[in-house]
C-alpha cells in the first residue's frame, strides 16, 4: 500500500528574503511541501506574497492565521480572506480555517484550488464522534479536512487515528511533545 503521507514544513519568517532562505533550506532537505505562514510576514501584502509564492516555484500551502487559531494575523478578516484569495492562482493549496464565515470560505473554494478547511483546539481532544462530524463539515466545504487538537492524555492521542482511516484526505494532528509519534505513525493510516 502506497502512502501519500507527506511532510509539511510551516515558514515563518518575517521578510521575503528570510522566507526564500529557509524555503530554499527545507527543500533541499526534502520536504514535500511547504506552509507558507502569510501571518507570520511583517505587513503582508497580496502582491509581495504572490512573488514569494512564485519565486519559491515548490508546492506550497498558503496559511494566514488569526491569533484564536494560534497565528498572528492582525488585519481585519476581509483583508485576511483576501489575501488568500490572491494566493489561490499560484498556490498549490490554500487553508482556510473551519470557524471562518462560509461566504469567505466560497470565496476562497471556488476558485479551484485545492482547499484545505482546517480545524484546531489547542486545548483539549474532543471525542471521536464530534471529530468525525467536524471532518464531514470540512469535507463538505473543501478539498481536504484537517484536525489539529491538544491531547492532555496520551489516549487522546489515540482518538485521531481513527480519522486517518475512515476518510480520504485528511490530515489529523495531535499536538504538543505528547501527540508527536503521530506525526510518524500516521503514514501507516495513509
Amino acid at each position: 500500500m502506497y502512502s501519500e503521507t507527506k511532510i509539511a514544513i510551516p515558514i515563518f519568517q518575517k521578510n521575503k528574503e528570510d522566507i526564500l532562505k529557509v524555503a530554499n533550506d527545507c527543500i533541499i532537505k526534502g520536504a514535500d511541501i511547504l506552509e507558507l505562514r502569510i501571518d507570520g510576514m511583517e505587513n503582508p501584502n497580496p502582491k509581495i506574497v504572490k512573488e514569494i509564492l512564485e519565486e519559491i516555484n515548490f508546492p506550497t500551502i498558503a496559511t494566514n492565521r488569526t491569533a484564536k487559531e494560534g497565528g498572528s494575523f492582525r488585519g481585519s478578516e476581509d483583508d485576511r480572506i483576501a489575501i488568500l484569495r490572491e494566493c489561490c492562482d499560484v498556490a498549490d493549496y490554500v487553508d482556510v480555517e473551519l470557524q471562518t464565515d462560509r461566504e469567505l470560505i466560497e470565496s476562497i473554494t471556488e476558485t479551484g484550488v485545492t482547499s484545505i478547511i482546517s480545524y484546531h483546539n489547542f486545548k483539549q481532544t474532543p471525542d471521536l464522534d464530534i471529530l468525525m462530524d467536524i471532518v464531514i463539515q470540512e469535507k463538505q466545504l473543501g478539498d481536504i479536512a484537517k484536525i489539529a487538537v491538544m491531547p492532555n492524555t496520551l489516549e487522546d492521542t489515540l482518538t485521531i487515528l481513527p480519522l486517518l482511516s475512515h476518510f480520504d484526505n485528511v490530515v489529523a494532528i495531535s499536538m504538543g511533545e505528547l501527540g508527536s509519534y503521530t506525526r510518524v505513525i500516521a503514514s501507516k493510516f495513509n
